[in-house]
């Protein structure tokens, strides 16, 4: 799709609001994909792909997390392997298994889940895992990589919402993208890679001044600030690509993003919902990811490439 067919699919769908993308659909349509690859490689190597997941504490969100992950990674054909170890555990002990999933050749993947404790210095952990295992794409060898255009891991978010823009045919070379947000996880790792597709990126964070003179430019406006209802309409232009990061429990238990979304679909042309926008391809990513690192490992095609 051209970006003058884009503004004109945006201005037929504006008439009835934004076109919802559909996370979990596209997510569904990539696992297939995966399942295929998962089982050739059993099928070859006697042995699916391998995750490590290491969980530290009794977080409940953390604890959810890790299951979700791990039922995906059963429904592709990953073998997924859970060690949880006590809050109290210190940094030697939770270094020492890192060290032993290293070692592990039928191990392919290793994930830390976020967040740790807070006396777990979480750069020091991450720096652990072995670079061609680290399928989260947070060592500093994969982000420096994502930086010249070369990583084969890309962080599982960003990852997610370049896929997201890619399956809807939205064009991203020569547009204006805006994200709010400047993590290392997502809003940093984000404007990379789509600088690396050809965009003119701003990042916002949270001492930007006048945050809407910012966003009303973006072509493509990525929001990853963890703030519910921080972008409303008026900070939109008129057929702008909303893609909304944030995952926010107010206090009545119901999950929002960090979009007005009511009030932006009315003006945007692609905008994407919360729950079931960008959260179920960050968990695709990582399967996608984990079978790369298995394909490398064995020596086979991977047809992995720069984000």
């Amino acid at each position: 799709m051209t970006t003058a067919n884009l503004n004109t699919a945006s201005e037929m769908i504006h008439s009835t609001g934004a076109k919802i993308i559909d996370g979990r659909l596209h997510a569904r349509r990539l696992r297939e994909e995966l399942r295929i690859k998962a089982a050739e490689l059993l099928a070859k190597f006697g042995a699916p792909p391998k995750l490590t997941v290491i969980l530290v504490g009794d977080d409940a969100a953390s604890r959810l997390y890790v299951s979700n992950k791990s039922k995906a990674c059963r429904d592709v054909g990953i073998e997924s392997v859970v060690i949880t170890l006590p809050a109290s555990s210190t940094l030697d002990t939770l270094l020492a298994v890192i060290e032993e999933q290293n070692r592990d050749a039928s191990v392919h993947g290793i994930l830390v889940q976020l967040p740790l404790p807070r006396h777990l210095p979480v750069h020091a952990v991450l720096e652990r895992i072995a670079v061609e295992k680290d399928v989260d794409g947070f060592h500093l060898y994969n982000v420096g990589s994502l930086a010249v255009g070369t990583a084969v891991f890309p962080p599982c978010t960003p990852y997610g919402v370049q896929k997201l823009l890619e399956a809807e045919g939205i064009p991203i070379a020569g547009q204006n993208v805006v994200v709010v947000g400047a993590s290392n996880i997502v809003g940093k790792p984000t404007a990379m890679m789509l600088m690396q597709r050809d965009a003119t990126v701003c990042i916002c964070h949270a001492k930007t001044r006048d945050l809407a003179q910012f966003t009303i430019l973006a072509d493509i406006l990525v929001v990853a600030a963890g703030r519910p209802n921080l972008i409303v309409s008026q900070m939109v232009k008129t057929g702008a690509v909303v893609i909304d990061v944030g995952i926010n429990r107010l206090p009545d238990g119901k999950i929002v993003g960090d979009v007005d979304f009511d009030g932006v679909s009315q003006k945007a042309s692609y905008i994407t919902p919360v729950p079931g926008g960008v959260g179920p391809m960050t968990v695709t990513m990582l399967l996608a990811n984990t079978i790369t690192a298995a394909q490398r490992m064995w020596g086979e095609p991977s047809h992995a490439r720069a984000p």
